[in-house]
């Protein structure tokens, strides 16, 4: 994580480099396209996920995209 959020970054305050690791962690975590999990976002896979949205065939049919 530091390579991704933090190299080549000076920041003038601890507030601007604590802003900039909360934003990079909620991308990361949040908004970042995962090849794991049909190249989707994690908050679009579990949005899928919990509505059901997402059967055995399904999957086998965005698999094959």
């Amino acid at each position: 994580m530091e390579d991704d959020c933090l190299l080549g970054c000076e920041f003038e305050t601890y507030g601007e480099a604590y802003q900039a690791i909360i934003d990079f962690m909620d991308f990361y975590n949040n908004r970042r396209i995962h090849s794991s999990i049909l190249d989707l976002a994690p908050t679009e896979f579990y949005e899928l996920q919990k509505d059901e949205a997402f059967t055995l065939d399904g999957m086998k049919a965005l698999a094959i995209l």
